[in-house]
């Protein structure tokens, strides 16, 4: 464990903190995606990720799930320091994210895209598909809402169906906290009320989630807590009701999306 795991960063909750970032800067070249940025977790909760096109969301993201390494500060697990480490780690040690662009296996069922994510360290094949797998298998496409396509093949799912096998295949690594990047981006509002609803209820049964979403009105409904970045700096902090009215996040978002 690390020796820094006790220190401050000023958030209150500091001992029900799942992650932490400390300082966290992402830059490609001359350009500074993510600036100095420093936030905490905490466990059990819903935590609103926003901030306008290009703000630094998903790389920050990426830095947190092992896709790239930040140039500077700490990143800490659960108290561990886990800056940099492979996505492979980190997805063992119960950290899952979804992406914008949805990554599944067309050449698979549905049933086979989420199984193939229990089994990440070998090719899978029927062999690989125990009964004990099936049946947890089965049990994560009836909590996502994919209990009756099992079958078919993720070409043949609508948008909203491919977000939730997205999610699927993240709960198959039996995460604890998990990183949801655009969910509600493409979906009715019945869509989002569904897609929010699994959110909470993985949060009752004791998962914490990071959700980054442009449409604020779904977010806000859904989060505990809002963290704002705008050109990869934190710009607020608060609960939603605060997050709506700070006119700082207002002129982030030139009056348009709050």
């Amino acid at each position: 464990m690390s020796t820094h795991s006790t220190q401050s960063t000023g958030d209150e909750g500091q001992t029900d903190d799942v992650l932490r970032l400390e300082d966290v800067t992402k830059q490609f070249g001359n350009v500074t995606a993510v600036d100095n940025l420093s936030f905490a977790v905490r466990e059990g909760e819903i935590l609103g990720f926003i901030g306008p096109n290009g703000a630094g969301k998903s790389t920050t993201f990426d830095c947190v799930s092992g896709t790239m390494a930040p140039t500077d500060g700490t990143i800490y697990y659960r108290g561990e320091d886990v800056t940099g480490r492979p996505q492979h780690e980190l997805v063992k040690a119960g950290i899952a994210r979804t992406y914008q662009t949805f990554r599944p296996l067309n050449d698979r069922t549905v049933l086979e895209n989420v199984a193939l994510s229990q089994v990440p360290d070998s090719l899978f094949s029927r062999s690989d598909f125990r009964a004990d797998t099936e049946e947890q298998t089965r049990e994560i496409c009836e909590r996502v809402g994919l209990g009756d396509v099992t079958s078919q093949m993720p070409d043949e799912l609508p948008h909203a169906g491919l977000l939730r096998l997205e999610i699927g295949r993240a709960l198959g690594t039996e995460p604890d906290l998990l990183l949801v990047d655009e969910p509600f981006a493409g979906l009715t509002t019945e869509e989002i009320e569904r897609t929010a609803d699994l959110f909470t209820s993985l949060r009752d049964d004791g998962m914490t989630l990071v959700v980054i979403d442009h449409n604020m009105h779904g977010l806000l409904e859904l989060v505990d807590r809002v963290i704002v970045i705008s050109f990869g700096e934190k710009i607020a902090a608060g609960t939603p009701a605060e997050i709506r009215n700070d006119p700082t996040v207002q002129e982030a978002y030139l009056g348009g999306e709050l």
